[in-house]
């Protein structure tokens, strides 16, 4: 075969394929045609009226503006705290017996802690963390511009871990207070704060949980569990500092983090707003928390719970008791009723109820939706306080006493094999010291009361001292943690 036949040849072919391959398109662009002007694909496969493409709906979130209004309200809290004498003696009887009651140990080094705070008001007033400042002597606060003031406390509440401090300035940056209801799961949220001393560090998160309970997880024995979960980077330092949305409102106080190694591990926890502004309301107003109660027992509802019970419902509380005398009776609320909203907000664990009745202050009324035998019953309820009326309580003072007290841990309870006390702490000059009583010791009862926690010591001491007896005398029963049991009597007449 001559060249020129070859060439003719190849040429053929590759006109054929061409020809081939588009009769091969020509037939798939018709079958395409039909498939796109076909009902199944409008009816099961088109794109929703206003979608919009993914690409043009994300945008760039901006912390800039929220950031920027947060910090100059962020302050540096630095406390110093010097331990009782008494810490620096001898409290065991064995070691006194031998070396002598009183024998004194080197003088304990004051002991220094950084944390942070939130200014609230232009004239001074700041919340931050209880722990921040316990058993502190002297609070100094710094602010974002370098100037330094001494704070003073207002009011603490260590059940939800909130104190009040203020400082003798004017014309200060604030924030304002958001709405920590409205905060959604995957929102972003800033936490402003001085870690490690750090000053004005900001990081970013989101929300990963709400009404979060830890106690189960932390070593910590906090009256009121309902916590904003986050995976912004907190901090020892940032204890008492902002948790802010993007608009830099406030929505959180910074409290705690979950690591086995005390730094930063991937969780932190938030007290919601919507408990901070309560709680310093009171504190401001009172010095002390006006606690509201319903007045029932109750356990979260489970798949084991609802099938022993015939419950139909999968979120709420059940009600497994109800207290004599309490708001809860008074409104006509049962034994196995099933709570599953108070004022329109829905009620899913023990921490979502605990969170809504710390809104309220005794006498305020609230209402509760509930499921009883299958039917859906709303009643209105007047709460009142643990004493079971709807009195306001003062902060009791307890200088004559020359001590404070402090809730037990868990831990702590554990050791001593005890199920509730409080402990005497900062001990100094007064009617304890006088009557006998150490430092460390825990209170187990008085007047035959049992204690479990300082609100206990506080509403007993006050009605002591209220009372018309001529002869005012606190019978205390109590456990050093040696193991030691010993009973005092503490004469508070005048």
């Amino acid at each position: 075969m001559n060249k020129t036949k070859q060439i003719l040849i190849v040429s053929a072919t590759v006109v054929g394929t061409c020809l081939a391959t588009a009769a091969i398109m020509c037939h798939y662009m018709k079958k395409y045609e039909e498939y796109k002007n076909s009902t199944l694909l409008q009816t099961e496969y088109a794109v929703p009226t206003g979608y919009t493409p993914v690409s043009q709906r994300a945008i760039e979130t901006d912390f800039t503006q929220a950031a920027e209004i947060t910090v100059n309200a962020v302050v540096s809290i630095r406390t110093l705290s010097t331990p009782s004498q008494s810490a620096g003696r001898f409290n065991d009887p064995f070691l006194e017996f031998f070396f002598g009651q009183g024998r004194v140990q080197p003088q304990p080094q004051p002991r220094g802690s950084l944390g942070s705070g939130v200014i609230i008001s232009p004239d001074g007033y700041i919340v931050t963390n209880n722990h921040v400042i316990r058993d502190a002597d002297k609070i100094e606060i710094t602010l974002n511009d370098n100037r330094s003031f001494n704070g003073r406390i207002i009011g603490s509440d260590p059940n939800t871990d909130l104190a009040l401090v203020k400082i003798e300035a004017t014309d200060l940056p604030t924030v304002q207070f958001g709405n920590s209801d409205d905060l959604k799961v995957g929102e972003w949220v800033l936490a402003v704060g001085n870690p490690f001393g750090l000053t004005s560090t900001v990081t970013a998160g989101i929300v990963s949980a709400k009404a979060r309970r830890i106690s189960d997880n932390v070593t910590n024995q906090m009256g009121i569990e309902s916590f904003i979960q986050t995976d912004a980077a907190v901090n020892p330092g940032n204890s008492g500092g902002a948790l802010v949305n993007t608009a830099g409102e406030l929505v959180g106080i910074n409290t705690a983090i979950f690591s086995e190694t005390g730094n930063y591990a991937g969780y932190s926890f938030a007290i919601p707003s919507s408990i901070v502004s309560k709680v310093i309301a009171d504190l401001r107003q009172y010095g002390t928390v006006q606690r509201a109660v319903m007045g029932i027992g109750f356990q979260e509802i489970t798949s084991a719970l609802a099938k022993e019970k015939g419950i139909d419902v999968v979120e709420g509380i059940y009600v497994s008791e109800v207290y004599d005398l309490s708001a809860a009776m008074a409104a006509g609320i049962e034994n196995g009723d099933v709570i599953t909203a108070i004022n329109g907000v829905k009620i899913k664990n023990g921490a979502a109820l605990q969170e809504q009745i710390s809104r309220y202050r005794p006498g305020d009324k609230i209402k509760v939706t509930l499921q009883r035998n299958g039917k859906e019953i709303k009643k209105s309820l007047t709460l009142k306080n643990s004493q079971g009326n709807t009195e306001m309580k003062k902060a009791v003072d307890f200088g004559s006493l020359g001590t404070s007290f402090k809730d037990l841990t868990r831990q702590q309870m554990q050791e001593m094999n005890i199920r509730s006390g409080v402990q005497v702490v900062g001990l100094k000059n007064g009617k304890f010291k006088d009557a006998g009583i150490r430092e460390g010791f825990v209170i187990l009862e008085v007047n035959g009361q049992n204690i479990r926690s300082v609100s206990d010591m506080e509403t007993i001491f006050d009605s002591i001292v209220r009372s018309n007896q001529p002869r005012k005398v606190m019978f205390i029963t109590g456990i050093y943690p040696t193991g030691k049991i010993m009973y005092y009597a503490v004469d508070l007449s005048e």
